[in-house]
């Protein structure tokens, strides 16, 4: 399979001139215009991550790509992730049909349970619903998006029983993919419905994650499935050098690495601990074209991806270092990690 190469964001919602938080509207025309520009310069993809929180201005993914969807010609247009455990599989479906027909067909949908518990509270979920809410989801999705008629009964809602759920798609194959964290019974669960998974690598080695690719692609061949298409999702900013890089990102990956660490119970993370993740044997992808590029390409080979997803947007990181950070990937990074992997 090719190395697809893209983009994810999750609209994070920088500072303004004054210092002040800029609101969250200013947020998404930006990123209707990063996406722009991802399509313009002929990236493969381009992710827009679902949250309910105040850092991050992207809560409803779908009408954001509806929107870049009639803005944009050739970029697959999906979202990293979509919260299904808090969602109707049938309204998903529903709605990204309907971007798919805005799109000619660039639609796709990467599922998760999400790294956030807001959505929960939010929409009336119980927590101790978590695991089953998911599999349940996923599972009514699964046979939601093989547009056929549905016979379908759980726990967590009435019955389903339709013969057709639309608007259909024009190719009848809407594109699912399974986000995922580490966890082994996540990519089994993804082979099981012949679904395509996205690791989210966000700390730590990409080598790490060997032995999940290796479990994915041992499930699928057990389970008598085709191969499927693997990724990565992980943080990243490019700058012209790599001191270039660190002085402008470190800044904001590190005040917001410690907000989460608060939220979660985590230990402080030293500055020291933040350029290690910025490092060759850390999950963010930092620096200068040459050296992002190489690394992607160490990823891609030990995991054997089919695409690498760079978060390019992290914390208050402004707009203009967004786009550029953009430009520099699409211009310079993803033809280097192209001409690394030919040589070998």
């Amino acid at each position: 399979m090719s190395l697809e190469l893209g983009l994810d964001t999750f609209g994070d919602i920088a500072a303004g001139p004054d210092g002040s938080p800029l609101h969250p509207a200013v947020v998404i025309r930006e990123v209707l215009a990063e996406g722009e520009l991802a399509d313009r310069l002929g990236l493969d993809f381009f992710g827009v991550g679902e949250h309910h929180r105040d850092d991050y201005a992207v809560s409803a993914p779908e009408v954001l790509l509806a929107g870049l969807a009639t803005r944009t010609e050739r970029i697959r247009l999906g979202t990293s992730v979509t919260v299904l455990s808090s969602d109707d599989p049938i309204r998903v479906f529903q709605r990204f049909s309907t971007v798919d027909a805005l799109s000619n067909g660039r639609a796709e949908i990467t599922v998760g349970r999400g790294s956030f518990i807001e959505s929960f509270p939010l929409f009336g979920l119980d927590l101790s619903d978590y695991e089953l809410l998911f599999e349940e989801k996923l599972d009514l999705l699964a046979a939601v998006v093989a547009e056929q008629p549905v016979s379908w009964q759980g726990s967590t809602r009435p019955p389903v029983q339709v013969e057709r759920i639309m608007p259909s798609t024009e190719s009848g194959h809407l594109p699912v993919w399974v986000g995922v964290g580490g966890t082994p019974q996540s990519v089994v669960r993804a082979a099981h419905y012949g679904f395509p998974v996205v690791i989210a690598i966000i700390g730590g080695s990409a080598r790490q994650f060997v032995p999940l690719a290796d479990l994915y692609r041992r499930a699928l061949s057990e389970m008598g499935k085709p191969e499927l298409p693997l990724g990565v999702h992980s943080p990243g900013y490019i700058a012209a050098t790599d001191e270039q890089a660190r002085e402008e990102f470190l800044p904001h990956f590190l005040p917001y690495m410690n907000k989460l660490g608060r939220e979660r119970r985590w230990a402080p993370m030293s500055k020291e601990q933040a350029a290690l993740q910025l490092g060759p044997d850390g999950a963010v992808y930092c620096g200068s074209p040459d050296t992002v590029a190489a690394k992607i390409a160490d990823t891609t080979r030990a995991l054997g991806l089919s695409r690498f997803q760079l978060k390019y947007s992290f914390g208050t990181l402004p707009h203009a270092q967004r786009m550029e950070c953009i430009r520099l990937y699409a211009e310079e990074v993803v033809p280097r990690v192209r001409e690394l992997l030919a040589e070998d």
